[in-house]
């Protein structure tokens, strides 16, 4: 009997140019344009297996081993049932067509880094699960039109349908119909973009970004504003930037929207607290860094930029990443094995032994040394590809149709 399964990876992304609240919270459409980086798949990505078979009594749905309910109306749902909608658009028009819409499916899906940690875990599940799926139904969409059912199962999964730079447009139809992903430019284009993720901690985020979001919508004045007058500037500038390779234009953009984004949600009532002194202090080193660059009329090397929690994105081209490891390792030690060097910019020494240091002419009491473990660990990325169509030994469902690893 043949066997209808599919496998595919998607990217996390991480927004120079922040999504925060919605103008219509059932089609998730966002109340402003973002744009981020799509990050490598070789060192953060979710993996997703979806079989459909008629002998399966319902959906469902596996996450890192554990079932997740899908709820009916849910986001998962409502991904899954747009996706069989397209399928069956395909069996009408060509005759002969196994009917694989009305068969239920199974979905088994896994993260290689910590769920719902700020690390756009929900970007990369939501991209990876609209991607197998129309692998498995074979469609002939494109990734801005799949971009629209993503985005209804987590806002920020549209712009990991695409590789390089993303912008996810707000859109004006009320039907959300223009509200999708296109790419500013693909990975191709800046190759040596890099990034660094300091993890300050992989814990769940105390105010989810969904529940986060819309408290800001219905009480902050600043969002108005920014809504209205400063990003349309920005998602200009910035996408300008990339396309010319302007790290100092794309680095200022980029810190001052992450800047706006924590002051918004400051603004919020009551207010919400997603940075902790760890990642000021973070904020504190990069800046510092910089004005040591730009005295020296290089401009800026560095940017940083937060999502919904502590953990720091640090974007810098290739040349100047281990001068920031540097720097970060000599005020945030590192355990042994924290860190793992795909990049061997280390020749093979733990990132644990190396003491750190600062460049030449930085004032070292700009923040204070922190104990080993207040960043619990370094990830070296760069920017990446889209999603990929995986071979059958990367299958994360056995042959009963069920995970290959179940958490009990």
């Amino acid at each position: 009997m043949a066997v209808y399964q599919a496998t595919a990876s998607a990217p996390v992304n991480i927004a120079c140019i922040k999504y925060w609240g919605k103008r219509d919270t059932a089609l998730v459409l966002p109340t402003n344009s973002s744009l981020s980086v799509t990050l490598d798949q070789d060192h953060l990505r979710s993996t997703t297996t979806s079989r459909a078979d008629p002998a399966f009594a319902r959906d469902r749905l596996w996450l890192n081993g554990v079932e997740e309910e899908i709820t009916a109306g849910g986001r998962l749902s409502t991904c899954i049932a747009e996706m069989k909608r397209l399928r069956k658009q395909v069996e009408d028009a060509q005759p002969g067509e196994v009917e694989l819409s009305s068969y239920h499916v199974h979905i088994a899906s896994f993260n290689n880094f910590p769920t719902a940690a700020g690390l756009a875990s929900s970007a990369s599940g939501f991209a990876a699960l609209v991607a197998s799926l129309a692998q498995l139904y074979a469609l002939p969409v494109s990734p801005s039109a799949l971009s629209l059912i993503a985005r209804q199962g987590s806002g920020s999964a549209c712009r990991s349908l695409y590789g390089g730079f993303v912008a996810w447009q707000h859109g004006s139809a009320p039907d959300g119909s223009d509200s999708l992903a296109v790419q500013v430019a693909p990975q191709s284009h800046w190759p040596d973009m890099h990034a660094l993720i300091c993890v300050v901690s992989d814990d769940k985020k105390g105010t989810s970004s969904t529940a986060g979001m819309q408290r800001t919508v219905q009480s902050s004045t600043l969002l108005q504003h920014r809504i209205a007058h400063v990003v349309p500037q920005r998602m200009a500038h910035i996408s300008a930037a990339i396309r010319a390779r302007d790290f100092d234009t794309f680095a200022r953009i980029t810190m001052a929207d992450s800047n706006q984004f924590h002051a918004v949600a400051l603004d919020t009532e009551p207010p919400i607290f997603y940075m902790n002194d760890v990642s000021r202090a973070i904020i504190a080193l990069i800046v510092e860094y910089n004005r040591v660059s730009i005295d020296a009329g290089k401009g800026r090397k560095a940017a940083y930029t937060y999502d919904a929690g502590p953990n720091a994105v640090i974007y810098s081209l290739k040349e100047n990443v281990k001068e920031i490891i540097e720097l970060i390792v000599k005020y945030f030690p590192q355990r042994e094995g924290s860190f793992k060097d795909v990049f061997a910019l280390f020749n093979g020494i733990d990132v644990a032994q190396v003491s750190g240091k600062t460049v030449d002419g930085f004032n070292d009491a700009v923040a204070k040394k922190f104990d080993v473990g207040a960043v619990k660990g370094l990830i070296h990325t760069r920017v990446g590809d889209g999603p990929r169509a995986l071979g059958p030994e990367e299958a994360l469902l056995g042959v009963d149709g069920l995970p290959k690893t179940l958490v009990v």
